[in-house]
């Protein structure tokens, strides 16, 4: 019966290291594979989420402005403008 048992037990013990190497393995692919990952999207320029939330509310703030100074443009030029003096009076006009 004794030696049943150490057959089970090497048996036991091979399949326990092999899950070790097959966990160690799967951790180094992991690794070379998020790697790979991180070098691809560097080469490709794409830019982060926080740099894009920047630049999305410097593009929104831009737009806020330029309503503004619309409104403002406008406001000018809606009043009413002083009439030219005509060319005759403003050439009798003192000095």
């Amino acid at each position: 019966m004794q030696s049943g048992n150490k057959v089970f037990d090497d048996l036991s013990k091979i399949m326990t290291n092999a899950m070790g190497v097959a966990q160690g393995a799967k951790d180094e692919a992991e690794t070379a594979m998020k790697s790979w990952v991180d070098r691809w999207l560097a080469d490709r320029d794409f830019v982060s989420r926080d740099e894009f939330e920047a630049v999305r509310l410097m593009a929104q703030k831009a737009r806020e402005e330029n309503a503004s100074l619309l409104a403002r443009l406008e406001a000018l030029e809606a009043k009413p403008k002083p009439k030219a003096k005509s060319k005759a009076a403003a050439k009798a006009a003192p000095k």
